[in-house]
């Protein structure tokens, strides 16, 4: 008689969250995109090369610390659009991705949901993306986030399209179906840290180019 095998037992932190994925799935979600936002924007921050913020002389030593550290105000931006912005619309969507696909198994099932996914969620995902970050960011008019939206959704867009199936079949074919929340939300952490890096060297090389045409004064 074989040995009976003991449930993987899960770790208490992440039963604890997805306790709250289910109880006050919204509410979850708007606190942990908020959350990893505001630390994404400090990353891509240090890692785009962006310029610490200018502080006074004169201010206390936890504000210099601050600044050295990328705690910028546009952290705490990018906090409130995860929680206002990022986590609702994403909800919204794979809800009614959701509800669409209710009831249907199988091969074909799963193909449409993925294509959906990527030609209906991904493209509204973006376009909200990028005209909060090019807000974000310091664009003052309609035609700055038009341009950042323009120069930034298709490169976007075809890097979702070739990350986002590629780690989503990762998940079905090698983690237990538990762990797949906390491993989407990382993999989006690291997409995203990798396009606000890309957005930041543009803004970097934009002002480089805008500094060049100036006259020199003699």
């Amino acid at each position: 008689m074989s040995a009976a095998v003991a449930p993987r037992q899960m770790h208490p932190l992440l039963a604890a969250y997805l306790r709250n994925l289910s109880t006050h799935p919204l509410r979850t979600k708007s606190i942990t995109t908020a959350v990893l936002q505001f630390f994404q924007e400090i990353l891509a921050s240090h890692l785009a090369g962006v310029p610490p913020p200018r502080v006074s002389k004169d201010a206390p030593f936890l504000v210099h610390l601050l600044a050295r550290a990328q705690v910028s105000s546009k952290a705490f931006k990018m906090a409130a659009y995860g929680f206002f912005v990022s986590a609702p619309v994403s909800h919204t969507l794979i809800n009614a991705l959701q509800r669409v696909f209710a009831g249907k198994t199988g091969l074909a099932a799963r193909v449409g949901m993925l294509l959906a996914s990527q030609l209906v969620v991904a493209p509204i995902q973006i376009f909200s993306y990028l005209t909060c970050m090019a807000v974000i960011n310091g664009a003052k008019s309609v035609d700055e986030v038009a341009k950042t939206v323009k120069a930034g959704f298709g490169k976007v867009l075809r890097i979702t399209w070739m990350t986002a199936p590629a780690y989503t079949v990762f998940a079905q074919q090698f983690l237990p179906v538990e762990t797949w929340v906390p491993f989407f939300t990382f993999m989006q952490f690291l997409t995203g840290t990798y396009f606000n890096i890309k957005i930041k060297k543009m803004r970097l090389e934009a002002e480089r180019k805008d500094k060049d045409k100036e006259p020199k004064q003699e």
